[in-house]
């Protein structure tokens, strides 16, 4: 059974930083596409970014291009999402969420289309002004 398990939000002021991990376990891929959504209260669902694990392949919201990296280390089975320059604007809660049938040339669609079939339970960022 997948299960991806989100840690490290948290609450940061303007123009502060936080490290979002996600370890995943229950299944043997080596390669996958893998990104964050976030979603904030009476808000549709955003995505965040998206890497595809087998090549280091990222791709950002424009919305969070320039302060946010996405990462994977493979050895340890755990993404990565560093943040830094938050807003307020960014709060919201935040899921980690993978697809393993992907393609690694529509990876980046989650981007747009965060409907991704796995996904944790999400972790709170809050960003005060």
């Amino acid at each position: 059974q997948v299960q991806l398990v989100e840690s490290g939000g948290g609450s940061v002021q303007t123009g502060g930083s936080l490290r979002l991990s996600c370890v995943g376990s229950g299944y043997t891929y080596r390669s996958a596409c893998m990104g964050w959504f976030r979603q904030a209260p009476g808000k549709e669902r955003e995505g965040v970014a998206s890497i595809y694990t087998g090549s280091g392949s990222t791709e950002y919201a424009a919305s969070v291009q320039g302060r946010f990296i996405i990462s994977h280390d493979n050895a340890q089975n755990t993404l990565y999402l560093q943040m830094s320059g938050l807003r307020p604007e960014d709060a919201a809660t935040y899921y980690c969420a993978a697809d393993f049938q992907s393609h690694p040339l529509t990876c980046g669609h989650y981007t747009t289309f965060p409907t991704w079939p796995y996904s944790g339970q999400g972790t709170q960022v809050t960003v005060s002004s």
